[in-house]
């Protein structure tokens, strides 16, 4: 079958494509499609809230399977002014460019010092006018990891912060990592199972 992921994001769609790779699906991004993109306005205040306003606003504009992914990361020891949440992109109302995360976030972990971080994750996927399945379950949260005030010399468009993302386990740069245990960080397990529990009937 056909699935829409609700991206324009080419890494983020590459990623996912490679997870979802043992399920017999064709992973489509927004790019693949013609005509205009709806305008989704992404104020929720938790990830599966703005998950569920993507997915449903590219069900309403296409008419294909879709589902649509939101993150909010959340740092330990960091006041809660200063936390990102679902506004990771977002500071003092302005939408960062990937340097001006980078500088950012260095701020960050210059004024903290290495910051301990996490991913909660939440998906939305519409199969069809009346059937909508969600989660924001543990099994889709990244692991801990770090984040540094110094950047790794390496950058990927649409993903910046793995540019000062450590891995704790081995003290590596995200970007240091094979590329399987970089899809593992990329794309958690509880991705898949929700993927191989709601597509079985499609």
């Amino acid at each position: 079958m056909k699935l829409l992921y609700g991206t324009g994001n080419p890494a983020k769609l590459e990623a996912m494509a490679r997870r979802l790779s043992v399920l017999k699906v064709e992973l489509i991004g927004l790019k693949d499609l013609s005509g205009g993109l709806p305008e989704i306005v992404e104020d929720g205040n938790t990830p599966l809230e703005n998950a569920r306003k993507k997915a449903l606003g590219y069900y309403r504009a296409f008419g294909i399977p879709v589902f649509s992914c939101d993150s909010g990361l959340y740092l330990d020891g960091v006041a809660e002014c200063e936390q990102p949440g679902v506004h990771v992109r977002t500071v003092g109302g302005k939408y960062l460019s990937d340097e001006e995360m980078l500088a950012h976030y260095s701020a960050l972990a210059r004024k903290y010092g290495d910051l301990t971080a996490r991913y909660r994750n939440a998906v939305c996927l519409v199969t069809d006018g009346g059937h909508v399945y969600e989660a924001m379950e543990e099994s889709m949260a990244s692991e801990l990891f770090l984040i540094t005030a110094v950047p790794h010399e390496k950058r990927k468009k649409g993903f910046p912060l793995d540019s000062l993302s450590v891995d704790i386990r081995t003290g590596k740069y995200y970007y240091d990592l094979a590329e399987g245990e970089l899809d593992q960080v990329a794309v958690e397990d509880g991705f898949l199972e929700f993927f191989r529990k709601y597509l079985r009937d499609v």
